[in-house]
């Protein structure tokens, strides 16, 4: 005989009954082929597993050494069911996540998550901007974030619980600037045209943590996204924007336009829900 699960499943229904007429009832089998297998079973094994008597039965030494590990066996067949199940309907999976935060902001940053949505390293990417070659790729628009100012801690201004933007055209702005142009920097730039003025621009810096380490000098202003401003910096003071015209920076999310996994696409679809 050829062990099978269905084998372990008899054997393990009979020990815990005590009983192969019972053992039969609840397998909703009949008892003479029920004794039959589990004697298969035994001639299999090499080894007697029940001591029969004549009102029940009860396990050898070898058969409570069996149960143990028929049970172990079965127990991990269950798991391996549902763990197939729970991953078909995207409930769990691996999902490799790039993030764009507020502090590590260089350009190579952003370049290579995109880069790594492409070549499969990345499955699902939270992005600033859009693309400029967006081939293949799916950029899912999440939300559009307020913004802050950052001061040097003991500038005037930072003394106000809000400020609108058309009341820095005097203050000298340091930047962050990615090299293809897009991103904050320009949002910034358009912003402040609508505010009626062009921005002074004493620096730009390649990273936006550089930014905020210049403003801590006490060598400017600059703007980030309001989740920055969470981030205490030592003597940098954040105060957020009022007003029109509404400065914010979006949040999107970048997917492989032909991406088939359950778990990403149910991540996807989880962050779409989040967002509204």
């Amino acid at each position: 005989m050829k062990m099978e699960l269905r084998h372990l499943r008899y054997f393990v229904t009979v020990a815990h009954e005590g009983h192969i007429t019972r053992a039969a009832e609840k397998l909703r089998m009949q008892q003479p082929p029920l004794s039959q297998q589990i004697r298969a079973l035994e001639r299999e094994v090499d080894a007697t597993l029940f001591v029969r008597h004549p009102r029940g039965v009860t396990l050898t030494d070898a058969g409570r050494a069996f149960l143990k590990d028929a049970e172990s066996i079965l127990s991990e067949v269950e798991h391996a069911k549902l763990r197939a199940r729970r991953t078909a309907r995207g409930e769990v999976g691996r999902i490799a996540v790039g993030f764009t935060t507020s502090a590590p902001f260089h350009p190579l940053v952003a370049r290579a998550r995109v880069s790594g949505l492409r070549d499969g390293r990345l499955d699902v990417a939270f992005i600033r901007s859009g693309l400029v070659d967006p081939e293949g790729i799916t950029v899912h628009a999440l939300l559009q974030e307020d913004t802050a100012v950052a001061f040097p801690a003991k500038h005037p201004l930072s003394k106000r619980p809000a400020l609108a933007l058309k009341e820095l055209a005097e203050e000298m702005f340091i930047l962050y600037r990615r090299p293809d142009g897009r991103g904050l920097y320009d949002v910034i730039i358009a912003a402040c045209s609508e505010a009626g003025f062009s921005p002074h621009i004493g620096q730009e810096a390649p990273r936006i943590v550089s930014t905020l380490n210049l403003v801590a000098a006490g060598l400017g202003i600059t703007i980030v996204p309001a989740s920055l401003s969470r981030l205490p910096l030592e003597g940098v003071v954040y105060r957020p924007l009022k007003g029109k015209p509404a400065l914010k920076v979006p949040l999107n999310l970048a997917c492989r336009r032909d991406e088939r996994s359950a778990a990403t696409l149910a991540f996807i679809d989880l962050v779409r829900k989040l967002k509204s």
